[in-house]
């Protein structure tokens, strides 16, 4: 087993069935495991954010990005994946 590869997976959009289901199963589809997850919806805006471990990861980081793409076009939703390195990096202080 390969040592853990972190991601951020974000999600804001307005609330609707299936959200959580549709980019778990993104995550799934390619060999993605969620790590820890947190949701609110506020005044009827979704957020979400997903720790995710990508070192088994059955596709490379840009179909991952292309997929949330897609899907967040579908679902009006915008989906940002992120690698921790770089989300860690941008929200230093």
């Amino acid at each position: 087993m390969q040592p853990e590869k972190k991601a951020v997976v974000t999600v804001l959009g307005l609330d609707r069935k299936g959200i959580i289901a549709r980019v778990s199963g993104v995550l799934y589809e390619n060999g993605i495991n969620i790590l820890d997850i947190s949701q609110t919806v506020l005044s009827g805006y979704f957020n979400m954010a997903m720790i995710v471990d990508v070192s088994e990861a059955t596709c490379g980081f840009d179909v991952l990005d292309d997929a949330f793409k897609a899907l967040g076009a579908e679902m009006g939703l915008q989906i940002r994946i992120q690698r921790s390195e770089i989300f860690e990096a941008m929200h230093q202080v």
